[in-house]
């Protein structure tokens, strides 16, 4: 059974750093694509970044592009989320999630393309 546990989310102040981690578990981090998305009480869950099989590819919702970085360490079975220059609105529930359908070069933002979740770390970032 794949698990997925996020963590190092937490409170930060506005034009902070922040470093979310996705451990996976129950089965090699190379089988899977890998994203991360974003949901706010009441609201539909945003994509945020994600990254290929083959580490190669990665894609990013535009109010992120150039302030968050998605890398992925095989050896430590673990996918990270670099968050630099933090806003207000980027305070949210981050889930990762894990996809064997997609292939080796493949990016997807939709969640419907992931099989496999975390339970969510929060960030809140204050202004």
């Amino acid at each position: 059974q794949v698990q997925l546990v996020e963590s190092g989310g937490g409170l930060v102040q506005a034009g902070g750093s922040l470093r979310l981690s996705c451990a996976v578990s129950g089965g090699a981090l190379s089988w899977y694509a890998m994203g991360w998305f974003r949901q706010a009480p009441g609201k539909e869950r945003e994509f945020v970044a994600a990254i290929s099989r083959s580490g190669s590819v990665a894609d990013y919702a535009g109010s992120v592009k150039g302030r968050f970085t998605i890398f992925r360490d095989n050896v430590k079975n673990t996918v990270y989320l670099q968050m630099k220059s933090l806003k207000s609105e980027d305070t949210d529930v981050y889930y990762c999630a894990a996809s064997t359908r997609l292939g080796d070069f493949d990016a997807s933002r939709l969640a419907e393309e992931y099989e496999y979740w975390g339970q969510g770390t929060q960030v809140t970032v204050s202004s």
